[in-house]
């Protein structure tokens, strides 16, 4: 029943139980072994660990994948490394290569990233997206799935200039910088005109536009440059019929009403963005994913995950399109015992 609760809540027709998604429990391998029964570990083979992984989901019925096909390795030609700290079990994820191609901030006004990425082949790159769409689907049937893209705009800006270089771009001149988000913004656009005529029914947007604080830049810039590129962006997929669920980590609530004017279908959200006012404002027209704190599952006493399970479910449950999630994630540290009596509570208080 999961597919059909996911459908459901993405078409806005209030399924009888509240679907869930979560976002790299099934990479939590101490809690994917708990639950399945499946022995795994960080040193297992990739096949071993996607087995796995599947199994996970089916047991905690997921309704819906995150999931998108085009990340920074379509700016590898030219992109700013900035490491990573530990996150996976064991620090398999640990990177501490960080470079940047560009030594004068001023060299972010004149860079044109149609002459660095080139122009790509609309085929083939609708043929990735299906072939993407059609792996996850065959992985996992009893889910909604789709494909996407993570580097929309800002979040492209960033992996090109990283945080250092940006900034201080956007400080020198907002504006001129703003002229090299519009070019960013013609240059990826190839890739929501493929999206359009992919096969998946609905497609995954992500773009980090702010921090847990907030905006990083007046809100205006963003209104300026980021939310009508949006529109242009998105409005192939609006033609085409196709659902666009959106994703921003931090605080992005500022921002809701402009996001939902670019015709997006659904929100994906850190528990810093305002759920409630979504479900008030949007509660009937959209779709909406989240947000029980991860630090509760982290760090809390039971009665603290069962209050934050209730606290979503008392948003959301209103709700046709709600689904529960831990935002932004379960990470590999997640006590085993608090991340499976947060699914006993969603359990129990799923059904309407």
């Amino acid at each position: 029943m999961s597919f059909e609760d996911g459908m459901s809540a993405i078409n806005l027709e209030m399924p009888k139980r509240v679907p869930r998604t979560e976002y790299s429990a099934d990479r939590h391998w101490s809690l994917v072994e708990k639950v399945t029964g499946i022995h795994i570990d960080q040193n297992s083979t990739s096949d071993q660990q996607n087995k796995a992984s599947i199994a996970f989901r089916k047991a905690w019925d997921y309704g819906f994948r995150w999931n998108v096909l085009t990340h920074c390795d379509a700016l590898e030609n030219c992109r700013t490394k900035m490491g990573h700290a530990n996150y996976e079990a064991g620090g398999s994820d640990f990177n501490n290569d960080i470079s940047c191609p560009f030594q004068d901030p001023e060299d972010a006004f004149t860079f044109k990233p149609m002459e660095v990425y080139g122009r790509k082949n609309h085929s083939e790159l609708v043929k990735a997206y299906n072939e993407n769409y059609d792996q996850k689907l065959a992985e996992s049937p009893d889910t909604v799935n789709t494909t996407g893209i993570y580097i929309t705009l800002v979040s492209g800006l960033l992996e090109i200039f990283g945080w250092d270089m940006l900034l201080l771009a956007m400080g020198i001149d907002a504006k001129e910088f703003g002229m090299t988000a519009n070019r960013y913004a013609e240059w990826i656009q190839q890739y929501f005109n493929a999206l359009a005529d992919c096969k998946s029914p609905i497609v995954k947007i992500h773009d980090d536009i702010t921090w847990t604080s907030g905006a990083f830049t007046k809100p205006q810039w963003y209104r300026e440059f980021i939310f009508p590129n949006y529109k242009k962006m998105f409005s192939p997929l609006i033609e085409a019929g196709k659902k666009i669920i959106f994703t921003s980590d931090g605080n992005y609530t500022e921002f809701i009403d402009d996001i939902a004017a670019c015709g997006v279908d659904g929100f994906v959200l850190e528990p810093t963005t305002d759920m409630a006012y979504i479900a008030e404002k949007y509660g009937k027209t959209h779709s909406f994913f989240g947000n029980a704190d991860t630090r509760i599952l982290l760090n809390g006493k039971k009665e603290d995950i069962y209050n934050e399970v209730k606290r979503c479910m008392d948003i959301g449950k209103k709700c046709p399109g709600f689904f529960m999630a831990v935002g932004n994630h379960i990470p590999a540290n997640t006590p085993i015992e608090n991340a499976l009596y947060y699914n006993e509570i969603f359990e129990k208080m799923r059904n309407r």
